[in-house]
């Protein structure tokens, strides 16, 4: 008999830090009027603190020490605009660290689907991170104009909308020309 296992409540809690971390433009923009920057950025922190692997929770102090930082400087809401711009900048090192030394997330979550790539898949998800990294670059900079420049609804706007729907459309790109990809090396299509 096949059990059907409920998710734990840390699996709940997990999905519930995912789903906060991507709606927090739209967060801040609706609870900065009414709470303020400092609260929302505590809660951010706290947050991302507590979402580091356990093996790297140290950083958390670095995020301290920004906190501090914003403090001194009285930049509470410029820490809460910039949020983004440090969350694609970890991505891009992510990204890049992979790039430079394999593998790559996108390789090992294609490693999930078939363990032996062959070698042009491999090439084509090296090629695959390397546009991740220029997305996640250029965002990062779009997220700095727009938290330095732009006012709250705009950064919002970008941050928690256009951000999304332009990651669909690389998501959605990238899925049709690894179709052709794939059907371009495959052994068993006619020549």
């Amino acid at each position: 008999m096949m059990s059907t296992a409920s998710p734990t409540p840390r699996r709940l809690l997990w999905l519930l830090a995912a789903l906060l971390g991507l709606a927090w433009p739209l967060l801040a923009h609706a609870l900065l009027p009414r709470y303020g920057a400092w609260p929302l950025l505590i809660a951010v922190t706290a947050l991302a603190w507590w979402r580091l692997p356990t093996g790297k929770r140290r950083w958390g102090w670095g995020l301290v020490a920004l906190l501090g930082l914003l403090w001194l400087t009285g930049g509470a809401e410029l820490g809460l605009r910039l949020w983004p711009v440090l969350i694609n900048l970890a991505l891009l090192a992510l990204f890049a660290h992979g790039r430079r030394y394999p593998p790559s997330p996108i390789e090992r979550l294609a490693r999930r689907q078939e363990p032996a790539l062959p070698p042009h898949a491999v090439r084509y998800v090296r090629g695959v991170t390397t546009v991740w990294c220029v997305f996640f670059a250029l965002n990062a900079a779009m997220a700095l104009v727009t938290a330095l420049y732009a006012d709250l609804a705009l950064w919002s706007l970008y941050n928690g909308m256009i951000v999304y729907a332009l990651m669909a459309l690389l998501f959605a790109g990238e899925w049709c020309v690894r179709q052709r990809v794939k059907r371009r090396n495959d052994p068993t299509r006619m020549a």
